[in-house]
C-alpha cells in the first residue's frame, strides 16, 4: 500500500496519515522529518542539505530524493508507505517515479483532501500554540477555557508567525502554482482519489479507508 497525500496547508494531511499509520502498520514518511534527522545525525546528505537551508535556499531535489531512496530501502517501508510533503512539482513527481520504478516500487493510491481556500484561511490563522508546554488550540474549534490560556498548565498561548493570514494566503498560492498541478499528473495515470476534507476529521478517514479497502 504505496500512498501519497496531496493537499493545501492545513487540509488535514498529517493528521490523516497518522490515524493510517496506526490503522495499516505502515511508516509516515515526510520529507521536512527526514530533513531535519539528517541534520541532526551530521550524515553526508545531512550536511549537504544544511548548506542550503543555512542560505535560506530550497534543498535541491536530488538530495531530497537520496534521502527517500534511503528511507524506502528500510524494513518498515516494505509492506507500503505514505509521503506526506513530497512530491510538491511535476518535476518531482517525475523523478519519484523513475526512482520507484529502479527499486521495484509504484505509487497506488494518491490521496488528494480538497478543502476551500477560505476554510483553510480559517483553520490555520485560528491556530494557537502553549509557549510552555506546545498543546495546540484553536479559536474556533478548540479554544482553550480561558482565552490566551493552556488548560493543561496555565501558559501563555501564541500565534506562530507563518500562521498570519498573509502568510497563510501566500502559502495557499505557492501550493496552487507548484503543487497543484500534480493533481492532473496522478489523475492522468489512474491512481488518484480526491476526497472531501471539509468534513469532521472522522468522515474523512471513513472517505479514506473505503478508498484503500475497495480496490
Amino acid at each position: 500500500m504505496n500512498i501519497i497525500f496531496l493537499g493545501p496547508p492545513g487540509a488535514g494531511k498529517g493528521t490523516q496519515a497518522k490515524i493510517l499509520v496506526e490503522k495499516y502498520g505502515i511508516p509516515q514518511i515526510s520529507t521536512g522529518d527526514m530533513l531535519r534527522e539528517h541534520v541532526a545525525k551530521g550524515t553526508e546528505l545531512g550536511m549537504k542539505a544544511k548548506e542550503y537551508m543555512e542560505k535560506g535556499q530550497l534543498v535541491p531535489d536530488e538530495i531530497i530524493l537520496s534521502m527517500v531512496k534511503e528511507r524506502l530501502s528500510q524494513d518498515d517501508a516494505q509492506k507500503g508507505f505514505i509521503l506526506d510533503g513530497f512530491p510538491r512539482t511535476v518535476a518531482q513527481a517525475e523523478a519519484l517515479d523513475k526512482l520507484l520504478e529502479e527499486m521495484g516500487k509504484k505509487i497506488e493510491y494518491v490521496l488528494a483532501l480538497i478543502v476551500p481556500d477560505e476554510e483553510l484561511v480559517t483553520r490555520l490563522t485560528g491556530r494557537r500554540t502553549c509557549k510552555n508546554c506546545g498543546m495546540m488550540y484553536h479559536i474556533k474549534f478548540k479554544p482553550p477555557k480561558v482565552e490566551g490560556k493552556c488548560d493543561a498548565c496555565g501558559g501563555e498561548l501564541y500565534q506562530r508567525a507563518d500562521d498570519n493570514e498573509e502568510t497563510v494566503r501566500n502559502r495557499l498560492k505557492v501550493y496552487h502554482e507548484q503543487t497543484a498541478p500534480l493533481i492532473e499528473y496522478y489523475k492522468k495515470k489512474g491512481v488518484l482519489f480526491e476526497v472531501d476534507g471539509n468534513k469532521s476529521i472522522e468522515e474523512i478517514t471513513q472517505q479514506l479507508i473505503n478508498i484503500l479497502e475497495k480496490k
